[in-house]
């Protein structure tokens, strides 16, 4: 691959090098949640601004951990999870929002990914649409025991993953209006949890690099919920799918430890 950087010894879109980042990683879409994600870290620092990446580092328990933005989609999100991985991310949490799908999943709760549809285009060059995009089971295992331990309301289950924002807002109104009808009936009937845009392709990248991924979100709103002339609560602060990212790594960090023998 040619270096783009002429030599810089940084990554090309994410502006990192070897030793700026730690091995737990968590990756928010939106740049300007980065700090307030970084809060929860001990010494944080700002380490690169680039483009729609952000990245923040410091500690959890002594141990060096990073948050690093990855913009909206999965093109971008496949990105940066190379390019992190590239110097030293092997664990990556998602920590997004989604809007609920299945009936019983209201604004403000939580869900946690034990797979994505993968309606996106960015898995499929990386991976034949018959490979599964799931999770690493401790990531997911992890996540769905901190959002216990935390007692917030939380779903887990598979999550369905597009690249167009308004294919499923207003699809009737867009020309393939058929397929993407009939598709989101089908995932309704499946059980899907919740919509939205990256899982997918950071499970397939992270099967690929041999890292191990995970995803939480905030539930924003349920649609189907509007539609049903059910409650329809609209949440948007992220705090509570951070805390479950935070407690997480926190399990996790102690785990890995106990296995090394540390």
């Amino acid at each position: 691959m040619v270096d783009y950087t002429e030599g810089g010894g940084y990554q090309y879109h994410v502006g990192l090098k070897p030793g700026d980042v730690g091995e737990y990683v968590i990756l928010p879409g939106d740049p300007h949640r980065v700090p307030k994600i970084a809060a929860y870290f001990d010494d944080a620092e700002k380490i690169a601004d680039s483009r729609e990446y952000v990245t923040y580092t410091g500690y959890l328990d002594g141990v060096k951990v990073s948050c690093t933005s990855t913009g909206v989609g999965g093109p971008s999100a496949s990105i940066a999870l190379e390019e992190v991985a590239n110097v030293g991310g092997k664990t990556f949490i998602r920590v997004g929002t989604c809007g609920g799908m299945d009936i019983d999943v209201k604004g403000g709760d939580i869900v946690v990914a034990t797979g994505a549809v993968r309606m996106d285009g960015t898995s499929k060059e990386y991976a034949p649409i018959e490979y599964p995009a799931v999770p690493d089971v401790d990531v997911a295992a992890s996540l769905v025991s901190a959002a216990r331990k935390l007692g917030y309301p939380f779903h887990q289950g598979v999550v369905q993953c597009k690249d167009a924002f308004y294919g499923q807002h207003m699809p009737e109104a867009l020309p393939n209006s058929y397929e993407l009808l009939n598709k989101w009936e089908a995932w309704l009937r499946l059980g899907c949890k919740a919509s939205e845009m990256e899982s997918a392709t950071l499970f397939i990248v992270g099967a690929y690099r041999r890292v191990r991924v995970g995803s939480v979100f905030l539930v924003v709103a349920n649609q189907e919920r509007d539609k049903a002339g059910l409650p329809n609560p609209q949440e948007h602060d992220t705090d509570k799918a951070i805390r479950v990212a935070i407690e997480a790594i926190r399990m996790m960090i102690r785990d890995d430890k106990e296995r090394a023998g540390k």
